[in-house]
């Protein structure tokens, strides 16, 4: 069966992820692992497009803040003169539904270039998306933004405690990731990753490679979008900061850190990312430096494992494996 194929490894991984509440802290659960999974859902859909696509978008954040700012909008706030307060079972899906639709049509756009075109395509469309959100007052409240977005109390459990929502942020991490897993190996997945390597065959053997790129975008946004709703939560808010070019590029570096040739890499990249953003200032003033220089140490961090790995840590781990299979003093692999 295909579970006894199933390293031991993963499974202790399992049962530590599903034990890690009864030692952890509110903090721990709530903050670092609630915030891994969900910027590494959102860097998971980069990775989709990356890794299987060959595409590489910077609006991957800007569609995650969508669907933030679509169940701040038509769901509860404290702007009650602008939320709709419609019921939850209405508002996710279609919040995910217009989140899709946003990006079929970014897609569109964006699959018609190549390289550094599709880059600045998507830059460009979320640095306009970021100064229209922090203009416009009658639909997105400017700047503010807004407040006192919760989930919904299902079950009569408060899915924004830290043990609830370490659990639920959990579950669509695991959802995001087996997902991928399964449409990267199906009909469609095959397809996307042999446009990837050559265009010109596909197209020759009667495949659409606009239509496959188009839909990667769409699936994409749907990993995204799950991430930004559980962001929204996460903070209670969504503004125009959520949006800003800054995280649009954070979440690139989450992606390309951890790997863009496995569905792991993104969840890898976003717990260190966590961990130094969460814990940076803290060893900047241990070493009796200035606390607001946690960016360049964050940075540093990333550009030794980049420097190092250009398939980032899941490159290295790859390295080790393979320095670990040779003879010390043939250099060839043992077998």
């Amino acid at each position: 069966m295909w579970i006894e194929k199933i390293p031991a490894a993963y499974w202790a991984l399992v049962v530590i992820l599903l034990v890690i509440p009864s030692f952890a802290s509110d903090f721990v659960m709530f903050q670092i692992f609630g915030w891994t999974f969900i910027l590494g859902l959102i860097a998971l859909s980069l990775m989709f497009l990356g890794g299987y696509g060959g595409m590489v978008s910077l609006a991957q954040m800007t569609f995650a803040g969508f669907a933030g700012y679509m169940v701040a909008i038509l769901g509860a706030s404290a702007i009650d003169t602008i939320s709709q307060g419609w019921p939850w079972w209405v508002v996710i899906p279609l919040a995910l539904i217009l989140t899709v639709i946003f990006a079929t049509a970014v897609g569109w756009l964006a699959v018609r270039t190549e390289g550094i075109y599709t880059i600045m395509i998507t830059l460009a469309i979320a640095a306009a998306f970021f100064y229209f959100t922090r203009q416009n007052y009658d639909v997105f409240n400017g700047f503010q933004g807004f407040n006192s977005v919760l989930p919904p109390r299902l079950f009569g459990v408060d899915w924004r405690g830290p043990e609830a929502f370490y659990y639920l942020t959990l579950f669509w991490a695991a959802a995001g990731y087996f997902a991928v897993l399964y449409v990267a190996r199906a009909p469609f997945g095959l397809a996307l990753q042999g446009v990837r390597d050559n265009p010109r065959r596909m197209a020759a053997l009667g495949y659409s490679v606009t239509a496959h790129r188009v839909a990667a975008y769409s699936f994409a946004a749907l990993l995204a979008g799950i991430g930004g709703i559980l962001l929204t939560w996460q903070s209670a808010q969504i503004s125009p900061g959520t949006v800003a070019i800054q995280p649009a590029i954070d979440i690139l570096v989450i992606a390309v850190v951890g790997g863009l040739r496995h569905p792991i890499g993104p969840f890898i990249g976003a717990f260190l990312y966590v961990l130094l953003k969460t814990f940076a200032v803290d060893v900047l003033v241990a070493l009796g430096l200035g606390g607001e220089r946690f960016n360049l140490l964050i940075g540093l961090g990333f550009l030794v494992i980049v420097f190092f790995s250009p398939d980032g840590i899941l490159g290295l781990w790859e390295k080790l494996r393979a320095s670990r299979n040779r003879d010390p003093l043939t250099g060839r692999e043992r077998h």
